[in-house]
């Protein structure tokens, strides 16, 4: 054998069993080939699918659940916390979040989980930041507002202008450009129009999902497991209909040698058996017998087959199989690994949109404060810790109470974390928890005793009254 073929892959030599696929096209090559395709089929899946439902809402509920916390964290050049602007900036925030987007129709938690869901699903969605528009009504104290965007807004087909799939880049690979149709392209009742405008990448934040460098535009977390999650659906069905089929219970009559063709109508050429509960067939003709169609449904191997193409749905989307299938038999230890395991998986898609969105929405929301004259900044504050809030993604349930919280006993005790890492953890609010529980220890305090010649001039007056 040629020494250097010998020190191939072995998995790379051709097979009639294995052939390979694959080429070395680029990711937007790749991308021009699926285009919105895999996209369209996502949303049906969502639309139509139940495992695909509960797929995203394992997914978006983890991530993002009923709203990232946002605590800012501002110093001074000490090092010393800005307690009152600290504050101010909360309020600001609570101010803005209440309904970001520009309809005025989203609570900032929904607009939360309707960006996780559409970039998920769909694989990538556009945000405009929209800042001091004369047309628009904001509906918090600052002149700044987002403009949710689905993926149809940009064009695949646009290559004009150095885009590749919409998308304007430099040399480098930057965006500077991203053309966008004035009207969602499936508008109902045709009411859309093809018309695009070029919005600068400054005031666009494009949320995608990439599995290789260089790729424009994103891909759905659904690319891998869309024909698993068909051939499921069909199965099922097909599972359905076939126990629909058996509970139709049919019999028959069995005729052999022996049979006597004048107990047959001779009118209709049939004879009839009205069937009722608990009867007696009696009136049976020499050589007839009675049988019934017999079905081994429902299939009794539907659920391990469900259970081990769900097992596998769950690896290709980085959720957990239990929250999914809602199966949740097996041990203390089991669930909490795979719950462990599961939000590895949550907090590298959320270490994401902490760092392209909340951030980024966090730092226009403070500057258009401080331009329009919304918000003071003190003298002696550290402008680094002005946009460095601590994002906090919402806390790992617990399993069992008891055990979680002697574990975090114990990490107290040993010094491997503190009292405020926990809170936090937990979803708490440190500054929040300690106002709370001072407030619990003023109310416990024990009433003083009456001085002893007001508690007599008491008694003596409960003694007159009676």
């Amino acid at each position: 054998m040629d020494p250097l073929r010998a020190r191939y892959y072995e998995s790379v030599l051709p097979s009639g069993y294995h052939p390979r696929r694959g080429g070395p096209q680029s990711a937007d090559t790749v991308m021009e080939r699926a285009r919105n395709r895999l996209r369209d089929h996502a949303r049906w899946l969502d639309e139509n699918h139940d495992l695909a439902v509960g797929i995203l809402d394992d997914l978006v509920l983890n991530i993002v659940g009923s709203g990232v916390g946002i605590e800012p964290a501002t110093e001074d050049r000490r090092g010393q916390p800005l307690h009152a602007l600290n504050r101010q900036l909360r309020d600001l925030w609570a101010d803005f979040w209440e309904f970001p987007e520009t309809s005025g129709e989203l609570p900032g938690s929904e607009v939360e989980r309707l960006i996780c869901r559409s970039w998920l699903r769909d694989g990538e969605m556009f945000i405009r930041h929209v800042v001091g528009h004369p047309s628009l009504r904001y509906k918090s104290r600052i002149p700044y507002a987002l403009e949710l965007l689905e993926a149809d807004f940009v064009p695949y087909d646009y290559t004009a202008d150095n885009a590749t799939h919409g998308v304007i880049k430099d040399e480098w690979g930057q965006p500077t450009g991203y053309v966008v149709y004035r009207q969602h392209p499936g508008e109902l009742h045709g009411k859309s129009t093809l018309e695009t405008r070029i919005i600068p990448a400054e005031f666009m934040t494009h949320l995608k999902l990439v599995k290789r460098l260089h790729q424009t535009r994103g891909v759905s977390v659904f690319h891998a497991v869309l024909s698993r999650l068909d051939d499921i659906k069909d199965y099922e069905e097909s599972e359905r209909i076939a126990a629909r089929i058996a509970a139709a219970f049919t019999g028959f009559i069995k005729r052999n040698g022996d049979y006597d063709p004048s107990a047959v109508d001779p009118e209709t050429g049939r004879r009839t058996f009205e069937m009722s509960p608990g009867m007696v067939f009696d009136d049976l003709a020499p050589g007839e017998d009675v049988g019934t169609i017999r079905s081994d449904r429902p299939n009794s191997g539907l659920e391990p087959f469900r259970d081990s193409q769900m097992r596998a749905v769950a690896a290709g989307t980085r959720t957990r199989f239990s929250s999914v299938s809602r199966n949740y038999n097996g041990t203390y230890s089991a669930q909490r690994q795979e719950l462990v395991e599961g939000n590895v998986g949550y907090r590298a898609y959320f270490s994401y949109l902490r760092t392209r969105l909340y951030r980024q929405i966090w730092r226009r929301t403070v500057d258009t404060a401080i331009l329009s004259g919304t918000l003071k900044l003190p003298r002696a504050l550290n402008p680094a810790t002005l946009y460095t809030p601590e994002i906090r993604q919402p806390a790992i349930p617990w399993i069992d109470p008891e055990r979680e919280a002697a574990a975090y006993e114990k990490f107290i005790a040993m010094g491997v974390k503190s009292r405020v890492q926990i809170i936090r953890d937990i979803g708490g609010d440190p500054a929040l928890v300690d106002a709370q529980l001072a407030a619990d220890r003023f109310d416990a305090r024990p009433i003083p005793d009456a001085p002893p010649q007001q508690a007599q001039q008491t008694q003596n007056s409960n003694e007159e009254a009676a």
